[in-house]
């Protein structure tokens, strides 16, 4: 552990089939307004709708509501939430959903009582943050961003074509989070599994990184195989309680800072994909598989230790007469050949990308990276890869 860290997460987990049940205890720690934060309207399909409102009218709150929650919030939605913010002096915003959902109440609370344009400042500038914030607390019903246990808010601004991502400090983490497994078996198995490959996504992107013995690769190592057992009995029973709860709880782990400690970290796949999502508006998790199996075997090469340590610590890659290179490879493939048996979408054609877009999301993606810092024109390599895979 050669790099020095502070860390601290300040959220409270409330996990398991009654974790509904500590929502009344917490409200008493805010004030009369609640604002529901939700998407489409999923939530009043399972129940859980009618469920929150009566705890908050037994609690006495007054309720303002935020519906119609996109998979990638545009910043138009936080400016709307924000003056409802202002407009009714919210004391707590309750983000019911996935990750999407959590990311804009996330956005909303530090955007509220801004001054200035909260995108350009927050988004663009990454100044900290100096006026008020509304505290947050969350309801799950979709795995994979961890977005319920960390400050992260990745938000759209459509007019400028361009997904930005931001890790608040930890006072912008949600105060509360409740996660019930249960609350995830309606999902389309399109959505699971794209929330499974963005919870691997987000470990990957801390591991392919340095060369020392750093104890976060251990644990990151752990998770995914945890995740990929999980997964394909998932796949299989998607109401299966210990799978889906495994899944659930290793993407809170996966996206909190704690896997990342130490480490200098990667985030190019995820830059990438940002922009495939600005200009396609995919799914997340699809757009990440798509994106990282050719962005990987175009880097294997820079950290090719780390990724023979991948093949055989995370695939079971036999090395018996293998080089590093295939060993390496190996591994690569056999995350192909499960990201293929789980339904991961694999080409971003499949995802609304055109060749015309290619160009344009190449150019305006940030430049990050682990082992190799790609250009422009390395990024436009791998999108034509992933655009004819």
């Amino acid at each position: 552990m050669n790099i020095d860290f502070t860390y601290q997460n300040p959220t409270t987990i409330y996990f398991g089939k009654n974790a509904i049940d500590n929502l009344s205890s917490e409200l008493n720690n805010y004030g009369d307004t609640i604002m529901l934060a939700y998407g489409k309207g999923a939530i009043k399909k399972i129940g859980l709708y009618d469920q929150v409102i009566s705890i908050l009218e037994k609690n006495g709150k007054n309720i303002v509501e935020l519906s119609g929650i996109m998979a990638n919030p545009t910043y138009e939605k936080v400016m709307e939430g924000a003056k409802l913010v202002r407009e009714n002096n919210v004391d707590l915003i309750l983000a019911i959903g996935g990750g999407s959902v959590i990311d804009c109440a996330k956005a909303i609370s530090v955007s509220a009582y801004c001054e200035g344009d909260a995108w350009t400042r927050y988004w663009i500038q990454y100044e900290p943050v100096d006026n008020k914030i509304v505290p947050v607390a969350s309801i799950l019903t979709l795995a994979g961003t961890g977005s319920e246990m960390n400050g992260g808010s990745v938000i759209t601004n459509e007019e400028v074509k361009l997904k930005n991502g931001r890790v608040f400090p930890a006072n912008v983490n949600p105060v509360f989070s409740i996660l019930n497994p249960e609350y995830t078996f309606s999902l389309p198995t399109y959505q699971m599994v794209s929330g499974i490959f963005d919870m691997m996504s987000h470990l990957m992107e801390a591991y392919f990184s340095g060369e020392d013995d750093v104890t976060s690769d251990y644990l990151i190592e752990g998770l995914l195989r945890s995740i990929i057992h999980s997964a394909k009995i998932a796949v299989g029973n998607p109401t299966d309680y210990e799978a889906r709860s495994n899944l659930m709880w290793s993407s809170t782990l996966a996206m909190n800072p704690i896997m990342g400690l130490s480490k200098t970290q990667d985030w190019e796949v995820h830059m990438i994909e940002h922009q495939l999502g600005a200009y396609t508006d995919c799914a997340h998790g699809m757009g990440l598989a798509a994106v990282s199996l050719p962005y990987y075997r175009f880097i294997y090469k820079y950290g090719l230790d780390k990724f023979v340590r991948f093949a055989t610590q995370v695939w079971n890659v036999d090395t018996t007469g293998k080089s590093k290179d295939e060993v390496a490879l190996e591994g690569i493939d056999a995350m192909e050949q499960f990201i293929k048996e789980c339904g991961i979408v694999t080409n971003i054609k499949e995802l609304g990308a055109t060749e015309e877009m290619l160009p344009l999301i190449a150019n305006s993606t940030v430049i990050l990276g682990g082992y190799k810092v790609l250009t422009a024109d390395e990024i436009l390599a791998i999108l034509k890869v992933a655009y004819t895979a």
